[in-house]
């Protein structure tokens, strides 16, 4: 069996039975297709490499093989491999993606000049409508040249998708595989969020106790993050408000940043919240908030007394300013005992679309078993990986 082979569908299953033709030009970012096409087939893709001639002086056509399982088309032949794959069949591939895309093979796709086989693929490819999609990489000056801007703008309107690099200082840096790779799963997932407009509100507050100390939970962020991503890659508009939890916030996603219940008080009233279809609120917000001490607690007391006041209801806020929005809330107990009521009742005071239930015992970890409540009063339980759980929650807004 090829290596690449042993890898496949290891990470995920979205991308199983999909076919994606990797076309790889003459960019010294081609050294980094290697990891790219390892990355789409631990998702379950299959990666059908095609090569200009001056991509094989980048890197080397067996290290494309070793990486894909498949050998590279480099030219042209009577098999008319751009028919095969990319022409009005019955089976063509699920997405041409071509990464790094050089300024002069931009130019030609814009201008319909087919002389490598990359470009004679992309034509093809536009006239079958299959997916494109477009990764450019060269120095920014010739990023920020106005005719290839202008044909990066004409790529668009022929339906090709542009993943822009990161713009940093002088320099046009490749997007990075995790950013590639989110494109791909949401231009090939199911795409049955696109009239869905989400906030989710996740994280952790932390409350100063003094200047340097802090009130907080063990909240990790693991919900949150894979509930955006999720959405993300079915096409969902995801905004992210974050608070201060360990697991960074995805990349790709809209995200604004809160620390204190306080600097979350204020997003939420200065904010339209009318505008989103569903709100998913799964922070870890503060029910009380420590009085703060002014300065530093000098440390060697024998003692401490740390004096808490409750904190207002954010739900209640939201569902005031957001009546018609689908409202999602979690409820979490340190046992299952309590757990049932608990999230009953979180239901009925906020009438929301969803209640949802957990234990401690997961915070953390990469599975959980949750308990849902909708607003008929039926009751479900899962259990599975935080991934599977959260296409649970989201399947019940896209009715």
């Amino acid at each position: 069996m090829h290596p690449a082979k042993e890898l496949k569908g290891t990470l995920s299953k979205k991308l199983q039975k999909k076919r994606i033709l990797l076309a790889i030009t003459g960019s010294i970012a081609a050294v980094n297709t290697i990891h790219l096409a390892r990355e789409l087939i631990r998702h379950g893709a299959d990666i059908i490499p095609v090569m200009t001639y001056n991509a094989t002086k980048m890197i080397h056509p067996d290290a494309i093989e070793f990486a894909t399982g498949h050998t590279p088309i480099t030219t042209l032949t009577g098999k008319t491999e751009h028919v095969t794959y990319c022409g009005l069949i019955q089976d063509p591939v699920d997405l041409l993606l071509i990464s790094p895309c050089t300024a002069n093979t931009i130019s030609k796709i814009a201008h319909g000049i087919d002389d490598t086989p990359v470009t004679t693929f992309a034509t093809t490819a536009i006239g079958s409508r299959i997916p494109i999609i477009l990764v450019p990489a060269m120095h920014l000056a010739m990023y920020q040249h106005q005719t290839i801007q202008q044909n990066i703008k004409h790529c668009t309107h022929l339906g090709i998708h542009i993943i822009p690099p990161n713009i940093q200082k002088n320099k046009a840096k490749m997007p990075t595989t995790h950013q590639i790779v989110t494109n791909i799963l949401r231009t090939l997932g199911p795409q049955d969020l696109t009239q869905h407009n989400i906030l989710i509100i996740g994280g952790t507050t932390a409350e100063p106790i003094d200047i340097i100390r802090t009130l907080t939970t063990r909240s990790s962020g693991i919900t949150t993050n894979t509930l955006a991503t999720n959405a993300h890659e079915r096409n969902a508009q995801v905004t992210l408000w974050y608070g201060n939890s360990t697991q960074p916030p995805p990349e790709h996603i809209n995200t604004t940043r809160f620390t204190t219940y306080d600097q979350l008080s204020e997003l939420i009233h200065k904010t339209d919240l009318s505008q989103y279809t569903t709100i998913i609120v799964c922070a870890a917000i503060a029910d009380y908030k420590p009085h703060q001490y002014n300065g530093k607690i000098p440390s060697g007391q024998k003692s401490l007394t740390i004096t808490l006041s409750p904190t207002p209801k954010l739900l209640q806020t939201i569902k005031t300013k957001a009546p018609k929005t689908k409202l999602i809330g979690y409820k979490l107990e340190p046992t299952i005992k309590t757990l049932q009521e608990k999230t009953k009742t979180l239901q009925k005071t906020y009438n929301l679309h969803l209640a949802i239930g957990n234990t401690s015992e997961t915070l953390g970890k990469p599975t959980n078993t949750i308990l849902i409540i909708d607003k008929t009063g039926k009751e479900y339980q899962y259990t599975g990986k935080k991934d599977q759980l959260a296409n649970v929650i989201l399947d019940s807004i896209k009715e």
